[in-house]
């Protein structure tokens, strides 16, 4: 088979390289085209680098196109893979820091609450700059994969506003089968699961060995599991609502209003065996982390022997497994991110859920399933409304939309007045200036307003672990390198 594949955001070099070593593992994928793009010339020559000799030692007669230029990369492609982060480092930092300020503790900062809300401002206007170019210069019919975060609000905007279908990939469904397998002394293959809801609340509303249904005494096989003193968050929501969530610890306890509101009853939460199960910021530690270790260790990924393209390799990210389905007419089975129009009949059709998905050489199949559980359809059905008033914000720049948003956040409504919450935002804008080009009238009011503030700050220090020096990762070489894999984009702006 010839296609064409195209990366932005390829400058997320470990994640970049696993992908396409899960997209190469295909047989009849040797001979197609890929391009890279990335706006970091460092990262993508870097990134084209290792790429390019995994192809070559793969015997494959592969050549990577690699390109500062958009459109090019994009040209006559059947397939775009985006993985950006609009602000990189610099921003993602005000995103959790000024939030800070108000009262909001957060441990990711990136699907909801103030930080994913000014996430998706700086993201949806970019990747509908990209849509407009895909539709110009890409094959006809071109799929978007999207891997960006907020996962939900880019996937709306790119369907709704960017007329380019998309398809929102995330590996949270993945994870958590695999601890619900654990729990019950299972192997993953050998647990049917049923998840649905929305990105990062998605809710395992059906788990089955041998044709048994186990939803109602999942909870107490959970309680009991060996993870279980780092999911206090996730099983204290199962308890109270009846089905386990998708997202860990720390990053559910941030879409909710009841978990971080108060610094003094946080410490019940937290754990720290790792970033994810809380820690304030946790995930900004760990890319900064991870960025200066791959600086470090880069030349040694380069010494030691290339990916195979086998498929006992292949990780467990749709991507592959998408492209493959709707190329060979092979049957997979995923959960997916897509325009809800009836999946789930208790949410509004003009949202983005992720549910389970059929794939095959028609296309993409969305099933039908009906109501979520009353209480589950109530946790996300606030989330869809703080997610469609950011959407319609950051495409039409309207402040409003952008303080509603705000104002109907779980976590944010519940710690700050709308006064502070106004001013909040106000120095976010400013902060964010060079990534937020429709908002510039705003910014230039913003400042104004920003001469003369009146709501003093209300500070929590949040529960932080020191970052560590390269000399201190360089004694756990094996775990840095896994992380930096994962998080190596993070110099690019």
């Amino acid at each position: 088979m010839s296609f064409k594949i195209a990366f932005i955001g390829a400058g997320s070099i470990g994640f970049t390289r696993q992908l396409l070593a899960d997209i190469l593992s295909v047989p009849e994928f040797r001979k197609i085209e890929v391009a890279f793009t990335d706006i970091n010339p460092d990262n993508l020559r870097m990134v084209t680098q290792l790429c390019q000799r995994d192809i070559d030692e793969n015997g494959l007669p592969i050549k990577i196109h690699a390109t500062l230029n958009r459109r090019e990369a994009f040209r006559n492609a059947r397939y775009v893979i985006n993985c950006v982060r609009i602000g990189m480092l610099e921003a993602f930092t005000s995103d959790v820091e000024i939030p800070l300020k108000y009262g909001i503790d957060q441990c990711v900062g990136d699907t909801l609450c103030i930080g994913g809300i000014m996430y998706g401002q700086r993201g949806i206007p970019a990747v509908l700059d990209f849509c407009r170019d895909i539709r110009e210069v890409a094959a006809p019919g071109c799929i978007m994969l999207n891997y960006s975060n907020p996962n939900a609000m880019i996937t709306w905007a790119c369907n709704k506003y960017g007329k380019v279908k998309t398809y929102g990939l995330c590996h949270g469904v993945q994870h958590g089968h695999e601890q619900i397998a654990k729990a019950l002394g299972r192997r993953r293959e050998d647990v049917d699961i049923i998840c649905a809801g929305l990105n990062h609340q998605t809710w395992y509303i059906s788990v089955k060995t041998n044709g048994v249904e186990r939803t109602g005494e999942l909870l107490s096989y959970m309680q009991k599991a060996e993870f279980a003193e780092d999911e206090n968050v996730r099983l204290d929501v199962m308890k109270n609502f009846g089905y386990y969530s998708t997202e860990s610890n720390g990053h559910l306890s941030e879409y909710l209003m009841w978990y971080r509101k108060r610094p003094e009853e946080m410490e019940k939460w937290v754990t720290y065996h790792n970033w994810s199960q809380g820690e304030t910021a946790g995930y900004l530690r760990v890319c900064k982390e991870s960025r200066n270790w791959f600086e470090t260790d880069f030349p040694n990924w380069l010494r030691e022997p290339a990916k195979s393209f086998v498929s006992e390799k292949r990780s467990l990210e749709h991507g592959s497994y998408i492209i493959e389905g709707l190329e060979t007419g092979r049957v997979y089975r995923g959960h997916f991110n897509v325009m809800n129009e009836g999946a789930i009949s208790n949410l509004p059709d003009e949202c983005v859920v992720e549910v389970p998905c059929y794939v095959n050489g028609s296309g993409v199949a969305v099933p039908k399933l009906g109501d979520l559980p009353l209480g589950c359809a109530a946790i996300c059905s606030q989330s869809v409304w703080v997610q469609k008033l950011a959407v319609e914000a950051a495409v039409h720049a309207d402040i409003n939309l952008l303080r509603q948003a705000a104002l109907m956040d779980p976590l944010t409504g519940a710690v700050c007045t709308p006064e502070e919450i106004r001013q909040m935002v106000d120095e976010m804008l400013v902060a964010g200036a060079e990534w937020l080009p429709q908002y510039k009238e705003e910014i230039e009011k913003a400042k104004k307003r920003l001469e003369n503030k009146t709501v003093p700050y209300r500070p929590v220090k949040g529960f932080t672990l020191k970052t560590k020096t390269v000399e201190e990762m360089a004694a756990e070489k094996t775990k840095y390198r896994e992380m930096a894999a994962a998080a190596a984009k993070e110099k690019v702006k």
